[in-house]
């Protein structure tokens, strides 16, 4: 056991060390989500005067989807991290190596949970100064960032996942697109129960998104809602696990093809 942390922790250092050293991949993660929340908020602050809206400020509803936002981000860098080892062929050379799958698998995630962290704690320090009120004081603000982050690993287990089935970065950042769509068909911008249409009612609330933001905005707009929390909580972990199963599947299919 302590052999595989330490061969994870041997992979963990080389991701974080090349994440952190490419801005391409730092900047977005950082700018486009608070971009987001600028236009958002400014644009539909009238939305709090419908009656049932549970925000007094559209900013305060709004500002957890950052933390998605940089959570969908993390699966990109993920998934393109690991298909540009397989493109390069450094995957083949890992296989020369004592290291174990599980290792080179978890230790690939690590960059892009750095990234995810960093991201996290930017959005909670910007939307504070913005005059973000967190209802659940500061043992809220901890776990909104747990929250967050544990979000990220989740979603890089799909990254993860892309990366290995594919072994190219283009069909990873590809896959962009989709789920960023995944996240306008959830309750993202309004309440489920105060959207009017019943088709994207009914969609919001099969999304699983929708539970994840549900869950961190809680912590912001509600406080302690226990129902919110282990509602995402339960899909965090399915997604964890599920996604993390299928990119060991996945790599070790690759890794056998090679």
């Amino acid at each position: 056991m302590s052999e595989t942390f330490e061969q994870v922790g041997l992979v963990a250092r080389r991701s974080v060390r090349r994440t952190l050293r490419q801005p391409a991949l730092i900047t977005p993660t950082v700018v486009f989500p608070l971009l987001l929340l600028a236009i958002n908020a400014s644009g539909l602050g009238s939305a709090t005067k419908i009656p049932g809206f549970p925000a007094s400020s559209y900013l305060d509803f709004a500002i957890t989807v950052c933390f998605m936002q940089g959570a969908l981000f993390s699966a990109i860098t993920a998934g393109t991290e690991l298909a540009t080892d397989i493109q390069t062929g450094f995957l083949n050379r890992l296989q020369l190596t004592p290291l174990r799958r599980v290792a080179i698998l978890v230790g690939q995630l690590a960059g892009a949970t750095t990234l995810a962290l960093m991201g996290a704690v930017i959005y909670l320090i910007v939307g504070l100064i913005a005059g973000v009120e967190i209802e659940s004081g500061v043992g809220g603000a901890l776990l909104l960032l747990v929250y967050a982050v544990f979000i990220a690993v989740a979603f890089s287990g799909i990254g993860a996942l892309m990366g290995a089935r594919t072994g190219s970065p283009e069909a990873v950042q590809g896959v962009f697109p989709l789920m960023f769509a995944l996240f306008f068909l959830s309750s993202m911008s309004m309440p489920r129960d105060l959207i009017a249409i019943d088709w994207f009612r009914t969609v919001a609330t099969w999304n699983p998104t929708s539970y994840l933001i549900e869950g961190l905005r809680s912590l912001v707009i509600t406080g302690w809602d226990g129902t919110a929390l282990w509602r995402g909580a339960v899909v965090g972990v399915a997604v964890l696990v599920l996604s993390f199963w299928a990119a060991s599947r996945a790599l070790a299919t690759r890794m056998a093809r090679t």
